[in-house]
């Protein structure tokens, strides 16, 4: 009797395991890769002309979710850009603000500015001539990046040198 019982699951699961239904429709493709952008803008000076603001328009706009980051070149260390993630606030010696840079953003544009107490004081090397970096980074990636590292950010979203967008003012 255990012969057969065991004769018969094994005929069971050789023809339950051999059959094959219908093909289902296929589905939908997903994406290739992360939709990021890069955009580096070039001779940006911030004076009460401008209200130490530049304003960088997005063409196309941008998506709903999509986070903005805004670096700032800083200087150049062993030969390799340094990039300060913006919101940047310096101090006075006394410990007060003293100036900033911020921004804020739409699905249409980017605004940098400048911020502080008394903006005519602050020292020309950090009102003419700066370099920006505008990372538009699709908003269900962007919680899992360190935006304090540019690099990490730029390795993380697969963009090299080359995909980088220059804007000059």
């Amino acid at each position: 009797m255990k012969k057969i019982i065991s004769l018969l699951a094994v005929i069971g699961i050789t023809i339950f395991s051999s059959c094959e239904g219908p093909e289902g429709i296929p589905g939908q493709d997903g994406q290739d890769g992360l939709i990021a952008e890069v955009i580096e803008v070039t001779n940006v000076s911030f004076s009460s002309s401008n209200n130490f603001t530049k304003t960088v328009l997005f063409d196309p706009p941008i998506f709903e979710s999509d986070v903005v980051l805004v670096y700032r070149l800083t200087g150049v260390f062993q030969g390799k850009d340094v990039w300060k993630l913006l919101p940047e606030t310096h101090y006075s010696p006394s410990g007060t603000l003293n100036f900033g840079f911020d921004f804020d953003f739409t699905v249409n544009d980017v605004d940098i500015y400048l911020v502080g107490n008394d903006l005519s004081t602050v020292p020309n090397e950090f009102k003419s001539n700066q370099v920006l970096r505008i990372i538009i980074v699709p908003g269900s990636f962007s919680k899992t990046l360190n935006t304090n590292n540019y690099a990490e950010v730029i390795k993380a979203l697969n963009i090299n040198e080359s995909q980088i967008q220059k804007i000059n003012f």
